[in-house]
């Protein structure tokens, strides 16, 4: 299935990096969603992302927004990284990929003339109503979360 703006966003339940289940039905008609696709804890562009996330999280937060990034890492993973980056969102586990392939963000990659299966860095931010209101595939993480935010602050805010 493609993921396209303005259809209904597929539903998923995934363990929080607070060890919790999170599903994103949680969050319909309470909050706008910031879901971010992200390849790996740690790694320079993911660590870049998800600081660039932190900063702005109250923002995002004063627009009625939560910001939950998706990666394939497992739980012990994720709880590292939120520590070491005091991350003050959840990061979801998603160790099969089935949400990712779900969002079509899992994907054919090229690296040094390897190929290989992994996450397309993507954002969805996603409506109270739980619709797709705007999806950035491809992403580059310079200046990105400042976009995010400004598409929520002029499109979803009240």
């Amino acid at each position: 299935m493609k993921i396209e703006e303005k259809m209904t966003s597929p539903d998923f339940t995934l363990q929080g990096s607070n060890g919790e289940m999170v599903s994103l039905s949680d969050f319909k008609g309470k909050k706008h969603v910031v879901l971010y696709f992200y390849p790996k804890d740690m790694t320079p562009g993911c660590t870049t992302q998800a600081c660039d996330f932190k900063e702005h999280h109250k923002s995002f937060a004063d627009l009625d927004a939560v910001i939950i990034g998706v990666s394939p890492d497992p739980l012990t993973k994720h709880q590292k990284f939120v520590e070491k980056y005091e991350l003050p969102f959840l990061l979801l586990v998603d160790e099969d990929h089935k949400v990712a392939e779900s969002y079509g963000v899992w994907t054919l990659k090229k690296n040094f003339g390897k190929e290989y299966m992994g996450i397309e860095r993507s954002t969805f931010v996603i409506s109270k109503e739980g619709i797709i209101e705007k999806a950035w595939k491809k992403v580059k993480v310079k200046g990105h979360v400042e976009e995010a935010l400004a598409f929520v602050r002029e499109h979803l805010s009240e």
